[in-house]
């Protein structure tokens, strides 16, 4: 089906493709986890249960419902379970804070707050200092879950007919500044999921990964509900742990695997001493979320014996945008071409205007993007929204990209991480990838420190293999063969690990705080 003509015939709800499957093949698996699989029967009942405990607790069409939890089936079936009750799904990682989840829930007005225990002793942390109370059984489907107190200064939004409704409300992981919360409607996500689906070839006899967190826009549409669009099965895990992953890839037959960069890193840690290529099932590996470094690209494909597909997106776009095709591998680490059904623009970011000035082909300019996988926009955040938004129902995605002759993007930064040094531009990513490279160097993260002057100088933070790591010394020489001089870092910083997200997206912000105290820290004196 063309996408213009898939976006015009998806059903109004995101449960719709639970329903559709519990139908036609309601024995076939859906869901695995725990050494114990559910059927699309099963998790359709599920669906029921844990809809019926939402009325329960009172949960009405227009609100919003946060769950705090991991990877779970009970998660997956709140998730359609709202769907049917016209509420928004806000899911929230427990790893996450209590600030953070408290900054969250005041934010979004949260009629409710589940607490999923069972997987998760983050999770049972949060509800206790929330008075939770447990949830009695209900169905046999029902366990695991407490409940926070009833929000009664929640006000509902309005419901929305067709699948413009806003399904889930997912915040980012607000590395600078406050998160902000993204509207995605049911339209956006059932549209990802389709487009995911075909993309990946998916047939109900896959068995695909479902490590990466629900929470992130990722786990949710991409592999979530791009899996059970297919009639697939989803392997569920609750957070990622590269010797579970391993025993998943061998003894839960995984045909599919998706993850990010910094995941398949530690798979390749753990393999170091392994055969190549590693025996499997799989069929189909696919790295998002962050930059894909060409050494780890190649080493992947050593370790399975396939190609390593790459793709792009961002929680405003529901995520996806760009992917490498099945039919189509590349060798190099661009993002593929866009998917179809989506427009793309490069603009010159300094044209002015809402309109803008589109770049020569080749050249590097502000990435927009208009179709059906687009945000409705922030909530509670007309201004933020204004900002992001261009005229013609463009989406400014702040990242600077070109566009090779054949239509293949290359991710070249991001517009506000752009180091001004000496009057010369520095691209963070140019630099990560010359770090990356380095053999003994497993992920890295360049920031800008600001010196005055309006100049900023080069940091890198970099992670080192434990066995014969490189030092700043020995990395200064790497980059100094690769790099103009004006982009090699003034200061490398080894970390035994750097600070991530639950997806395994580096968080710049906290990193560029760090450079900053590290330069306050050595012009007073203070140890």
């Amino acid at each position: 089906m063309e996408p213009s003509a898939l976006a015009s015939a998806l059903p109004t709800r995101i449960s719709a493709i639970v329903r559709a499957r519990a139908a036609n093949a309601p024995h076939s698996p859906a869901l695995h986890q725990h050494g114990r699989s559910w059927s699309y029967g099963d998790l359709a009942r599920a669906i029921d249960a844990h809809a019926a405990l939402l009325r329960q607790l009172g949960v009405r069409a227009g609100d919003r419902v946060m769950v705090v939890g991991e990877n779970c089936v009970a998660q997956v079936a709140l998730i359609f379970a709202a769907a049917e009750l016209n509420a928004w799904s806000v899911n929230v990682n427990a790893r996450l804070s209590s600030a953070e989840v408290a900054t969250i829930f005041q934010h979004s007005g949260a009629r409710r707050v589940l607490y999923l225990v069972a997987d998760s002793a983050e999770a049972g942390k949060h509800a206790e200092r929330d008075g939770a109370t447990a949830i009695g059984g209900m169905d046999g489907f029902i366990a695991g879950i407490m409940a926070g107190p009833l929000n009664r200064q929640c006000s509902p939004e309005p419901v929305e007919p067709g699948n413009g409704q806003v399904a889930a409300l997912i915040y980012t992981t607000g590395t600078t500044g406050q998160p902000k919360g993204v509207m995605l409607t049911h339209r956006n996500l059932l549209f990802v999921a389709a487009v995911s689906s075909a993309l990946r070839g998916l047939t109900p006899r896959d068995r695909a990964c479902g490590v990466l967190p629900i929470s992130h826009v990722y786990g949710l549409a991409s592999v979530m509900l791009g899996t059970l669009y297919a009639g697939a099965c989803l392997v569920l895990s609750a957070r990622f742990s590269s010797a579970a992953l391993l025993r998943a890839i061998t003894y839960d037959k995984l045909t599919v695997l998706q993850g990010v960069p910094a995941m398949y890193a530690r798979l390749l840690e753990l393999t170091a001493a392994g055969p190549s290529p590693l025996p499997s099932t799989l069929r189909f590996l696919y790295a998002g979320g962050s930059p894909l470094d060409a050494n780890l690209k190649r080493q992947v494909e050593q370790l399975f014996g396939l190609p390593l597909h790459n793709g792009y997106g961002m929680t405003e776009t529901s995520p996806t945008i760009s992917q490498t095709r099945l039919d189509a591998p590349r060798t190099d680490t661009s993002v593929g071409a866009v998917i179809g059904g989506v427009e793309v623009r490069l603009v010159d970011a300094g044209s002015g205007g809402g309109g803008g000035v589109d770049v020569a082909r080749g050249d590097t300019g502000e990435l927009w993007v208009r179709g059906p996988n687009v945000m409705r926009g922030y909530y509670r955040a007309p201004e933020q929204t204004a900002a992001a938004m261009r005229a013609g129902g463009w989406f400014n995605t702040g990242d600077l990209a070109r566009q090779d002759g054949d239509g293949a993007l290359f991710i070249v930064g991001r517009t506000k991480e752009l180091i001004i040094r000496s009057g010369f531009n520095v691209y963070p990513l140019e630099v990560e990838t010359a770090l990356n490279a380095h053999p003994g160097v497993i992920q890295s993260a360049v920031v800008g420190r600001v010196v005055g002057g309006g100049n900023e100088e080069v940091v890198a933070f970099v992670e080192v293999e434990r066995d014969n790591p490189p030092g700043p010394e020995q990395l200064h020489h790497w980059l100094a063969r690769q790099l103009s001089a004006y982009k090699c870092p003034s200061e490398i910083v080894v970390m035994a690990a750097l600070p991530a997200a639950a997806t395994g997206k580096i968080l710049k912000g906290q990193l560029k705080a760090l450079a900053q105290d590290m330069l306050f820290k050595k012009t007073t004196g203070d140890t």
